[in-house]
Order: structure tokens, then C-alpha cells, then sequence
């Protein structure tokens, strides 16, 4: 068993900034790979980053590439998402994520946490 929390999501203006955190607890975080999605309104479900169990790697969507930043902090079961330079296109709901296995593609995540609201208005 296990859990994922997020938080930190709000509504800003655009070119802002905003920080996601999600706290993971018993097996959904220990020994797995992480990962942001985002779901807009009336689309499907879309990887954002993926980091590493160990944090040495990353994967990021072309769309936040030098914008976002994905980081964890394994001592205390959390997973960051830094968002910089926001765009009223990075509206969604942003959901945390674990997985044994890596990639990007969402059926690989067996752990998910509820979601944030991030709302960025131009």
C-alpha cells in the first residue's frame, strides 16, 4: 500500500512561478521511479517529467523543456516539480505519480496521487 499527496497548486498570472509538491508514503515512493502528469480539460492525460529512483535521470515534454525542473528528495519521501516562466497553455490539473518501471506513458504508473489545480491566466 501507499499514497501520494500533492500540493502547491494555485491560480497565477503568467510568466510566474510555482513549486509542486508531492509527499509519498509506504510503497508508493520508496524504490520508484516519479513522475508529473498534467490533464487539461478535454484532453488526455500527459507525462510532464519523469525522474529516476536515484534523481540521475530525467525525461521532460518538449512543451516545458527549460522551463520546469523535476527533483526528489528521497530522505524525505518527496517529489518536487519547479515551474517557471508559466503559460495559460500549462493549465491543468497536475497529478504525481510512481512506477517500478520507466517511461513516460501513464499505464506504467500504478500510484497516483488525487491532483492540483494549476490556473494560469495571461
Amino acid at each position: 500500500q501507499g499514497r501520494l499527496v500533492e500540493s502547491g497548486g494555485r491560480s497565477v498570472q503568467a510568466g510566474g512561478s510555482l513549486r509542486l509538491d508531492c509527499i509519498g508514503s509506504g510503497r508508493a515512493f520508496s524504490g520508484k521511479n516519479m513522475a508529473w502528469f498534467r490533464q487539461a480539460p478535454g484532453k488526455e492525460r500527459e507525462s510532464v517529467a519523469i525522474i529516476s529512483q536515484n534523481g540521475g535521470s530525467t525525461i521532460y515534454a518538449e512543451s516545458v523543456k527549460g522551463r520546469f525542473t523535476i527533483s526528489r528528495d528521497n530522505a524525505k519521501n518527496t517529489l518536487y516539480l519547479q515551474m517557471n516562466s508559466l503559460k495559460p497553455e500549462d493549465t491543468a490539473v497536475y497529478y504525481c505519480a510512481a512506477a517500478l518501471s520507466w517511461g513516460t506513458h501513464v499505464s506504467l504508473y500504478g500510484y497516483w496521487g488525487q491532483g492540483t489545480q494549476v490556473t494560469v491566466s495571461s
